[in-house]
């Protein structure tokens, strides 16, 4: 008989979600509130990623030289105004909370961070049209997304909708509903609404690293959970 004998170790605070929604927030407030419009332009110019580039391997050599391809990793925290910001927002704190309590906070930075690169560099090369601005940190959230699939593939996630005058809490099966959504981000991509201005196969890209992401970090998560559980 083996009995589980709870750890006495405190819970730690989730750090992680709360440090990236941070500074998300802040990177918006100097960017786009603090700083005057030129500055503004120049700041998404420098540190946004562009379209166009990095199709074969010298362009690959010349970016790795010049410290233009960390512009994969900058331009998640630029956005281009407050619907975009607050949307990424909403669904890492949903998606980012739970994610973390499993897989700790080190794993969660490293998704988020690798995640949303990958993310943008599948927008550089699908974009076909050059020099397009690509910005923000759906494709991070995306790979949030593809993590808590992979981590929780039997949770349940509540939806308001609205019957008459009256709104109804449910709760549906996550596959279910990120199922759908991923559905529509393969549909947006050939024929979606702001065709060309948002980069939908960033979506797709980083859903599916965060679901290879938590895949392959299964055994490590698991060996978490077995040690802040005492057993």
């Amino acid at each position: 008989m083996f009995v589980s004998i709870p750890s006495r170790e405190r819970t730690r605070l989730r750090w992680a979600t709360p440090l990236l929604f941070a500074l998300l927030w802040m990177c918006f407030i100097v960017s786009a509130v603090v700083l005057p419009d030129p500055e503004q332009r120049r700041l998404m110019v420098e540190w946004g990623a562009l379209s166009g580039g990095l199709s074969n391997p010298e362009a690959w050599w010349d970016a790795i030289r010049d410290g233009s391809l960390l512009r994969l990793f900058s331009a998640l925290f630029l956005h281009a105004d407050w619907a975009h910001l607050l949307g990424n927002l909403v669904f890492l704190l949903i998606f980012g909370l739970p994610a973390e309590r499993a897989m700790g906070p080190w794993r969660l930075l490293a998704l988020f961070l690798f995640g949303g690169a990958v993310a943008n560099l599948a927008a550089v090369i699908a974009i076909a049209t050059p020099d397009r601005l690509i910005i923000g940190a759906s494709g991070a959230v995306s790979a949030l997304i593809g993590a808590y699939l992979a981590l929780f593939p039997s949770a349940k996630l509540g939806v308001v909708v609205p019957l008459g005058l009256f709104l109804q809490f449910v709760k549906v099966p996550a596959p279910l509903l990120i199922g759908v959504w991923a559905l529509l981000q393969v549909v947006f991509t050939f024929i979606g609404p702001a065709f060309g201005a948002v980069a939908w196969s960033a979506h797709l890209a980083g859903f599916a690293f965060g679901g290879a992401f938590a895949l392959i970090a299964r055994a490590g998560i698991a060996r978490r959970l077995r040690r802040k559980r005492g057993y």
